[in-house]
């Protein structure tokens, strides 16, 4: 296993800024997802760490040991990408086999290491097929337990489960986040599915525009996202927004979006008071932190209405419009309501971010 350290890397194609001087520690051991849209130079930043695309300028650091000029097989890195790549006049031991013997391995040690990670990955039975004779699901654990056989310093996962089914990805997901555990390799995982990056690892890095926007912990993107993108990007149903105002109403501090009056998040009261927040802001509230009153009360003040109900089993979606913005709402899975029927909502404060309106920047970060 090793550290990995990204010190002002760029990456340019022709005129196009893939990359754009990202700086990043990894630690050993460390699970880390990049995280992003199509573009955003996640799969160029993890191509560069591998040694198969050429550095732009910037350094790569394994554990201190600059690697810039380092060969990509000596790197000692193990890759898993979404197409599984197996050899398919080869069976499964022998695909495990191939870069063992390939590194001139003994008989005996391959055999000891191969028989080792089918027993993790539990496809022991698996060993004496070929690769047209296995599922979709089995050819994704066979090609993630090859990479696995080396032992690598670094383990590099490109969107290796997109394109399973549903269920197949929650299994793999559950694979691969116990195959860390057990063998605690430093892995580096990309994807555009920010269910799979929030479920994984130990820390994200959203990436947009060649850019690093955030990196934290999961619990702290989700919760304290830094702009508008990360809030945006991160979570299903995603983030609500609306635009606001800043105003005084009896001595209090306030919101106002189209003459309707929010209460100002307590965590923003002491920047209110002391005249650090913009006139106009975001206001960003997730789905889960809106409560419904079919009625309106001290709590439920502000009118909507309903545009349609999606009950999806565990859960009810419900959209409504605010005046001209349109919010999701996270219900009890048994809640109905009809379209255009006026509801009532209320804002969980502790829940409630403010962004600048000119920058997206997150307001309580920059108290």
């Amino acid at each position: 296993m090793a550290s990995v350290t990204l010190e002002k890397l760029w990456k340019k194609y022709g005129d196009v800024e893939a990359v754009c001087e990202i700086s990043l520690d990894i630690a050993d051991g460390e699970f880390m997802s990049f995280l992003g849209p199509s573009g955003c130079g996640k799969s160029s930043t993890m191509r560069m760490i591998a040694g198969l695309e050429e550095i732009t300028s910037g350094n790569i650091y394994f554990d201190g040991e600059l690697v810039n000029k380092v060969r990509p097989r000596d790197r000692n890195v193990a890759m898993a990408f979404e197409t599984y790549a197996l050899y398919p006049t080869l069976n499964v031991y022998e695909n495990l086999a191939f870069p063992l013997r390939a590194a001139k391995w003994s008989n005996a040690d391959v055999d000891k290491r191969v028989r080792e990670i089918a027993g993790i990955l539990e496809i022991t039975d698996l060993l004496d097929r070929m690769p047209a004779h296995l599922s979709g699901g089995q050819q994704q654990s066979v090609g993630l337990a090859r990479a696995l056989t080396r032992a690598p310093r670094v383990f590099l996962m490109d969107e290796p489960i997109s394109h399973l089914d549903t269920r197949q990805r929650g299994r793999m997901r559950a694979y691969l986040k116990r195959l860390h555990i057990e063998l605690g390799y430093t892995m580096i995982y990309v994807t555009h599915d920010q269910e799979e990056a929030m479920a994984l690892a130990d820390r994200v890095a959203v990436m947009d525009l060649g850019l690093i926007r955030q990196v934290g912990t999961p619990d702290e993107i989700f919760h304290n996202p830094v702009d508008t993108f990360v809030a945006g990007f991160v979570g299903e149903p995603p983030m609500n927004f609306l635009e606001c105002e800043h105003s005084q109403e009896e001595g209090r501090h306030v919101l106002r979006h189209n003459g309707i009056t929010i209460e100002m998040p307590p965590h923003s009261e002491a920047l209110a008071q002391r005249g650090a927040i913009p006139q106009r802001m975001i206001l960003g509230i997730r789905p889960f932190y809106i409560d419904i009153g079919l009625e309106k009360s001290a709590r439920h003040t502000i009118p909507a209405e309903v545009f349609v109900v999606e009950p999806l089993g565990d859960m009810t979606v419900v959209s409504v419009d605010v005046i001209e913005t349109r919010l999701q709402i996270v219900a009890e899975p048994d809640f109905r309501a009809q379209p255009m029927q006026t509801l009532w909502l209320a804002f969980d404060p502790a829940r409630t971010l403010l962004f600048d309106a000119e920058t997206g920047g997150a307001l309580t970060n920059q108290a």
